[in-house]
């Protein structure tokens, strides 16, 4: 009798444990892994060295806007679906591409093998179909990837984070800036956060603009240019006397709706050089409509690396500023 009473004990305990902190399929998902900005694309060799390979080429190894040297949206790497196995099934982005007999369709299904993981598959009966099926989910794929990957950069960040207040001080919004970026310059409407890399910099900026900067749709980039070089020529000097920062004329600023902070925005990505000197890279600026303090709210992230590779620079600028969020005034 008694050791029925124990063994009834022992169910009723492993059936609570279940219920109340039992183990899920996440607590057994291993973590993904690769590099942000890297896509393993799965698909037969005959595919990849075709025009359905060089359709996804296109689409996924594009150029970076901004960047004058031909640097790949993701760094792709080919893998027949014989290979895919084991540790490589936990990378972070996977694109599957296959010829079936069956309708052209493309779906994502997220932690498939690893998490946070996105495999995305696209599926056609024809090469024709395949191409088309990547035609219009390209982008939307594109996206999803970029926002996992974005994800993960920001989680990094809180490892070690700065704890200037500047930024909140002086526009009322914190950021998760990691701790290696250090306030160079602050002054009324401004911050300059930068921090050093290898040959160079990479730097944050902060400053408002008038609500109405912006008036004219039809001079709209325009206006973008004039107004960013006004503020380079005042706070960003260039290594000589009479040099400063402008915005490069040989490119054309390139502008996407955004939202930032829970506000809409402008993001504009183009280049910077600096007036009379042979000195030049890529940013991404976010032009923020903060109607509630009547101002378009400016943050900035611009890299210096001459010779060097500046994707993921930029895309660690781009995290930064997706993590702001405006801090509520406090009751005096």
């Amino acid at each position: 009798m008694k050791k029925l009473s124990i063994l009834v004990f022992a169910i009723c305990l492993a059936l609570t444990s279940c219920k109340e902190g039992g183990s899920t399929k996440e607590d057994f998902t291993p973590s993904s892994i690769g590099q942000v900005n890297s896509l393993t694309v799965v698909m037969s060799n005959e595919l990849w060295e075709g025009k359905v390979g060089d359709n996804v080429r296109d689409h996924f190894a594009a150029s970076v806007v901004g960047i004058a040297w031909n640097e790949p949206i993701f760094t792709l790497r080919h893998l027949p679906e014989t290979v895919f196995t084991g540790a490589v099934r936990k990378s972070r982005s996977v694109l599957v591409v296959q010829k079936k007999d069956t309708t052209n369709m493309s779906y994502i299904n997220s932690n498939m093998y690893a998490r946070p993981q996105n495999v995305a598959v696209v599926v056609g009966s024809t090469e024709e179909g395949i191409i088309e099926t990547l035609n219009k989910q390209a982008d939307h794929i594109i996206s999803e990837f970029n926002k996992t990957d974005l994800k993960v950069t920001q989680g990094n960040f809180k490892r070690s984070l700065n704890k200037e207040t500047d930024i909140q001080d002086k526009f009322g919004v914190k950021m998760d800036i990691p701790s290696v970026y250090n306030v160079g310059k602050s002054e009324d409407n401004f911050v300059w956060l930068d921090r050093s890399i290898k040959n160079g910099t990479m730097n944050l900026i902060v400053y408002a603009l008038p609500w109405d900067s912006f008036s004219n749709d039809a001079t709209f980039i325009s206006d973008i240019v004039r107004k960013r070089d006004s503020i380079g020529k005042k706070y960003i000097p260039g290594p000589n006397e009479g040099t400063y920062m402008d915005t490069e004329k040989a490119f054309a600023p390139s502008v996407y709706p955004a939202e930032i902070g829970g506000k809409k925005a402008a993001e504009v990505r183009g280049r910077w050089e600096i007036y009379n000197y042979s000195m030049a890279g890529p940013y991404v600026s976010y032009i923020i409509n903060d109607k509630e303090n009547n101002r378009k709210l400016v943050v900035e992230g611009f890299t210096f690396a001459p010779a060097a590779v500046k994707r993921d620079f930029m895309f660690e600028l781009e995290a930064i500023i997706k993590t702001l969020r405006f801090v509520p005034k406090t009751a005096e």
